[in-house]
């Protein structure tokens, strides 16, 4: 099957997961790792299995990583899929993409992902989902200005702001990082750092024109994250109504660690709102 689909990989010392997130692609003819001076053999691994290496070196503004590539790679498809290293390919996804590509008036695609988490999958709870795949020149991601505070080099949180309507596909990637829980404690300590900065700047000075850019879902989180009662929310959504209690043990970690996530954005907003931060 010809797919009219390049994937592109953002990286930085992913050895661990990047080899069988390659292995997975073998049906797609362009697979292109973006680099940003990885100490380890991520390069070569990407090298060794035939992928296309950019090397990017950011200089703490815009663009990072995505839009870097975005902007300086030609890719040779007419369509793109963002994967991180910790995600997979599956039979089911390259059927429904042969499918559905051909033929649609899209411009892009929400994609849904089974999380693994101390190695087992979580079938139930709030699904994570990303817009990741979408036509070449439709648009990119959310540009937002963080030069001041961001210390990630690629895109998180950001969306891709497109040109056009956008689908959702039925087939679940899996998401799987052989990292542990202190890689996944550092992860989130830096992403809960962005959130916080991130929701002081939507609230002192994004215009009506920032806030129609985000999505419900976004819009209803940088309006509470300062709330008390946000990180239980969150819980009491996945564990009980979506039924992340289904996934055992391993359901009620998770969602418990979700749960002190937005409790940690709410005390570095209150730390900073207290002016002792060093942000």
């Amino acid at each position: 099957m010809s797919l009219p689909v390049s994937i592109c990989i953002p990286v930085r010392n992913e050895e661990k997961n990047l080899p069988d997130c390659l292995a997975s692609l073998g049906e797609f003819d362009e697979v292109v790792v973006v680099d940003s001076g990885s100490s380890d053999r991520t390069v070569e691994i990407a090298r060794a299995a035939g992928a296309t290496v950019l090397r990017f070196e950011w200089d703490g503004g815009f663009p990072k990583k995505r839009n870097w590539a975005l902007r300086n790679h030609v890719f040779k498809h007419p369509w793109v899929l963002f994967l991180d290293a910790d995600e997979r390919m599956n039979t089911a996804m390259v059927n429904e993409l042969g499918k559905t590509l051909p033929n649609t008036t899209h411009s892009g695609f929400w994609i849904s992902f089974t999380n693994w988490f101390m190695g087992r999958p979580l079938h139930h709870g709030d699904v994570f989902h990303k817009l990741s795949l979408f036509r070449v020149g439709h648009g990119e991601y959310e540009r937002f200005p963080e030069e001041f505070w961001s210390r990630l080099d690629m895109e998180i949180h950001e969306h891709p702001v497109l040109q056009g309507s956008v689908g959702e596909l039925r087939t679940r990637l899996e998401h799987y990082d052989y990292r542990g829980l202190e890689n996944y404690f550092a992860r989130h300590n830096e992403y809960s750092t962005w959130e916080a900065n991130r929701y002081q700047w939507f609230k002192r000075q994004a215009s009506a024109e920032d806030w129609a850019k985000l999505n419900t879902r976004q819009r209803f989180k940088y309006r509470h994250l300062d709330k008390w009662w946000l990180g239980t929310f969150y819980f009491l959504m996945a564990y009980l109504a979506k039924k992340g209690f289904l996934d055992g043990y391993r359901g009620w970690i998770f969602n418990r660690l979700k749960q002190r996530y937005f409790a940690d954005i709410r005390l570095k907003i209150l730390e900073m709102e207290s002016g002792k931060s060093s942000n």
